[in-house]
């Protein structure tokens, strides 16, 4: 018979997959306003190993109600940093030698699974209904989009973060 697997279980296997997950992950929030989302965005982000997660422009910060409520402390194994500008975001990202995909539906977006997510990156993500900024659609060194099959356009943010890290991390596993 199957069963769930306890504390100790969970432990080993999750032990196991964080041997096999090379490579770092930062995440820019490029004002996702909604604390909800930040939140859940920070319980996945440290769910999935990220190192760095820069807060700027009106993105909720970590220090909320709402963001708390729904991050559950899980951004005490997160190095949080708030700057001012995606610009400058997007400069300590690069000064920690990571290369920087911003997530959108735009022009000239290549597939998630077809974006190079290996080794040193960052996702950067935005606002729920704006998306990335215009100075952060220049900068990235690539766009990946998520494809959607059904009559939805676009996704939750916290939704579409969740899925490009985990996105990342699978792409760093070795093939079984």
């Amino acid at each position: 018979m199957t069963r769930n697997l306890g504390s100790t279980d969970l432990k080993r296997l999750h032990r196991e997959w964080r041997r096999q997950a090379p490579g770092r992950i930062g995440l820019i929030l490029d004002s996702v306003a909604t604390p909800a989302n930040v939140g859940s965005i920070l319980r996945t982000a440290a769910a999935m190993r990220v190192e760095d997660v820069w807060f700027c422009g009106q993105t909720a910060g970590p220090e909320l109600g709402g963001t708390k409520k729904t991050s559950l402390g899980s951004e005490r194994y997160l190095q949080c940093v708030t700057v001012d500008t995606p610009a400058n975001a997007m400069a300590r990202a690069r000064a920690a030698q990571y290369r920087i995909v911003g997530i959108e539906l735009a022009e000239g977006a290549v597939p998630i699974h077809q974006a190079d997510l290996r080794g040193d990156v960052c996702l950067v993500v935005g606002h729920e209904d704006r998306g990335l900024t215009p100075p952060v659609l220049d900068g990235v060194d690539q766009l990946a989009f998520i494809p959607q099959l059904g009559r939805i356009g676009s996704l939750n943010v916290a939704t579409a973060a969740s899925i490009a890290l985990y996105e990342a991390r699978r792409q760093g596993w070795p093939p079984t």
